[in-house]
């Protein structure tokens, strides 16, 4: 049967065919969220338009027909067909391993370091305006001026690049947890001591639970950071162990393939958006309130303090005020459970009856 004129004039209204203002709307609206299927599609959109540009630039069989020389830029396709040699010869995975090997020790050191001194710093104004020569040095500082520093005063081993780590990050640790430390509202300091809280219980118990999503997300974020600082410290090795990255690409400039170097700048954002990845997965497990994961790691930690919990609990009992062990004392005296106390004369200025 076919449909009356007023129910497809009805239809095309309720489905406009798309123009430009309904483009505008979907895609170029001022901070409308498009999905995660729409952010697929614009981050390969733009992975196919870098490719694009980097095969017209190479296009051409002989180098006087390209844009640029090939012995500067290869094309794609003769940049992924030396992929066996660094693989194989130039020991790709090893090298990976030992450069993550280095960030990690150098960044779980910088951290055990910063976080503590950011609490105190975030905490305590007289702290925070002790540190901040130091920190402001230490974020203002060219990374590649700690190359010779940390060649000099740790040689050119396994401990030059771990402290070079440890140098680098260390003060954007201390003042990113310091901030956070700072974001947290007065009101919940102000709850806590109005219940009772101490100083020490304000800080492990209100501040620090408040600031840690803050804390995760900054060293999430340096962490990729460091990842590309390691390569300042690794064009130098020492006999015959593994560079790293770095080192490849020096010996790639140096001695060629040059399209080493184009697969190892491809490879390192690779690893460290896998990195970050799986840090932004534990991220959202540990603090679900405020990322939208499921809690599982969350839900861990909690059980594991609540073990901890009981366990300092018959472990430690801490030691009850002497005025509450006098009135017990004399309390069960009265009832005839324990003698008469008496005093010797060395307890007298302690005994208040």
């Amino acid at each position: 049967m076919p449909e009356p004129p007023n129910a497809k004039s009805a239809k095309s209204d309720n489905q406009p065919a798309p123009t430009a203002s309904n483009f505008n709307r979907q895609w170029l609206q001022i901070r409308r969220p498009i999905g995660p299927i729409g952010a697929v599609i614009a981050g390969i959109f733009c992975v196919l338009l870098c490719l694009a540009a980097w095969w017209l630039v190479t296009k051409g069989e002989t180098p006087e027909a390209r844009l640029i020389n090939p012995a500067t830029l290869p094309s794609p396709i003769e940049t992924w067909e030396t992929m066996g040699s660094l693989w194989g010869e130039r020991r790709l995975l090893e090298n990976t391993w030992v450069t993550l090997r280095r960030v990690s020790i150098g960044f779980m050191l910088a951290t055990v370091v910063g976080v503590p001194l950011g609490v105190l710093a975030g905490c305590f104004p007289p702290v925070s305006s002790f540190f901040a020569p130091l920190v402001i040095f230490g974020r203002n500082i060219p990374i590649a001026a700690l190359v010779p520093l940390t060649y000099f005063f740790f040689g050119i081993d396994e401990r030059q690049k771990v402290m070079f780590i440890f140098l680098a990050c260390v003060a954007f640790i201390v003042a990113d947890t310091a901030n956070s430390i700072r974001n947290v509202g007065q009101t919940y300091i102000d709850t806590a001591y109005t219940l009772g809280a101490g100083r020490r219980q304000v800080i492990m118990k209100v501040l620090v639970p408040l600031a840690l999503p803050g804390i995760f997300d900054s060293l999430r974020l340096l962490f990729g950071l460091a990842f590309g600082y390691i390569m300042l410290a690794e064009t130098i090795k020492l006999g015959g162990e593994v560079g790293g990255l770095g080192n490849l690409i020096w010996m790639s400039q140096r001695q060629g393939p040059r399209a080493h170097i184009f697969l190892i700048i491809l490879i390192i954002p690779l690893v460290a958006l896998v990195i970050d990845q799986v840090l932004f997965w534990i991220q959202k497990q540990l603090f679900p309130f405020r990322y939208g994961g499921q809690g599982w790691l969350l839900r861990g930690v909690d059980g594991l303090l609540h073990v901890w919990e009981n366990i300092k609990s018959k472990l430690y009992r801490p030691t009850p005020p002497f005025d509450r062990v006098v009135a017990e004392y004399l309390a069960e005296e009265a009832n005839g459970l324990r003698p008469k106390y008496q005093p010797r004369p060395e307890n007298l200025g302690d005994w208040k009856p």
